[in-house]
């Protein structure tokens, strides 16, 4: 029998991310209600922490290979050129796996520089893995269908192992610039017009503007809030949502960079429903509390009736729910629902839910089909290359106005910052402006 120390490094990464991943379903499941509300938020970031770092390990070791081992034994292993490249893989790598743990150390009113340099690198080293593993699967492709792997002088051989990790960090390099570049503009302002059954006349061209994933935290904060919230206000909407993954740390830390969310005026009340993340930090109800000192109304699986200017019988039912991952994190009293969350909402009036998982939406139609329409966030439109793909793939609504049935439609917005990494591959921040029209 193979004893642990006999195991491939690889292996023994995926040993430890898989003792740590049982440690956290333990922990969820026995420890977590023993323990001061701190203290388990301090236990979970820690956890995933470790977790994600000790599958990265299992990539960090390959790229090390591809990128450094790999010309060890080539004539310029000795030279400071290549001493030099060898310190900068390693303080690559090491930025990299540091970026989940600014999330327990370095979060504040404003990034710090560590933090947006280490998420960069976490973006890049996604790239690169991404490329390596792609290129490399071309290369064994060639041998295979050209059947000359086997008959390849060393010269030839020597020449393709150096080309297939250049060219990838090359393609890294590029593609890093241009996403930060993409990421640093300001969110596009979207104008969605959506026909809404049973909408009232006199709601006719009711402006919602919709925001949702801002992500304050490690790489965002105050500066591009205090933007955001300018966008908004020149909209001049009727209501405001922000539909979950606002914050990624405690509102405790975070109340100074939160500010710019007070100056947010809109007649008819903006509103907020919690994402994923915000369960992450294990503070809802401290973030619940902070933003009703802002005037922004929580909707923790209810609703509120949107009472038109012009009349005061015309009304429409504006819900919202808790988002599906309390449910996955047993947080105490939050999950997602539905019926309570839509109480006394009827379908003889329109009915519009906030939900942050396209996940959730779906969910909610199978059970109310009469929802009119569904507001979403969560898939960043994949956010970077290459995880546009898996978004795609894992959410039933992607990104973009969706139409379900015949009176039902579903807007998932691509994100209004970015979670962590400062980068944009492939998608675009987005401000939305929805037009609703009564039919």
């Amino acid at each position: 029998m193979i004893s642990f120390k006999q195991l491939p490094l690889e292996a023994k990464a995926a040993v430890a991310a898989g003792v740590v991943f049982f440690s956290m379903m333990l922990s969820r499941s026995y420890v977590v209600e023993q323990l001061e509300l701190r203290m388990r938020r301090r236990l979970l970031r820690l956890q995933m922490a470790l977790f994600f770092n000790a599958l990265m390990l299992i990539g960090s070791l390959h790229v090390w290979r591809s990128t450094v081992s790999a010309f060890s034994r080539s004539s310029a292993a000795g030279s400071v050129c290549f001493m030099l490249w060898k310190i900068a893989v390693f303080l690559f790598l090491a930025l990299a796996h540091s970026s989940f743990f600014t999330m327990l150390f370095l979060v504040a009113e404003e990034p710090y520089f560590f933090s947006l340099a280490a998420y960069t690198c976490l973006g890049a080293y996604i790239i690169l893995i991404f490329f390596l593993f792609a290129l490399g699967s071309v290369e064994q492709a060639y041998k295979l269908l050209s059947g000359r792997g086997s008959k390849a002088g060393n010269g030839i051989k020597n020449s393709r192992t150096a080309m297939k990790p250049v060219l990838a960090v090359m393609l890294t390099v590029v593609l890093t610039i241009v996403g930060l570049l993409n990421a640093s503009q300001l969110p596009m302002v979207n104008s969605v017009e959506v026909l809404v059954h049973k909408l009232p006349s006199t709601m006719n061209n009711l402006k919602v503007v919709l925001l949702s994933d801002i992500h304050l935290g490690p790489t965002v904060g105050k500066t591009k809030l205090a933007m955001i919230v300018r966008m908004v206000k020149a909209l001049k909407p009727d209501i405001t949502v922000i539909v979950g993954d606002l914050t990624d740390s405690e509102a405790e830390i975070l109340r100074p960079a939160v500010e710019p969310l007070g100056e947010l005026n809109s007649p008819l009340g903006t509103y907020f429903v919690t994402g994923n993340h915000e369960y992450y930090t294990s503070d809802v109800s401290n973030w619940f509390e902070l933003l009703k000192s802002f005037n922004i109304q929580p909707l923790h699986n209810e609703n509120v009736k949107i009472v038109s200017p012009k009349s005061a019988d015309d009304w429409f039912c504006l819900a919202g729910v808790d988002d599906i991952e309390a449910d996955v994190l047993r947080y105490s009293g939050h999950g997602m629902d539905l019926k309570k969350a839509l109480r006394g909402c009827s379908s003889e009036h329109a009915i519009v839910l906030l939900a942050h998982q396209p996940v959730a939406a779906k969910w909610a139609l199978r059970e109310r089909p009469d929802i009119n329409l569904i507001l979403s966030g969560h898939t960043h439109g994949g956010q970077m290359f290459p995880l546009n793909a898996g978004a795609y793939l894992l959410n039933p609504f992607f990104v973009g106005l969706y139409k379900v049935g015949q009176n039902t439609f579903v807007y998932v917005s691509p994100g209004t910052m970015y979670a962590g990494i400062p980068m944009r591959l492939g998608s675009r921040a987005e401000i939305t402006e929805l037009i609703l029209h009564s039919s």
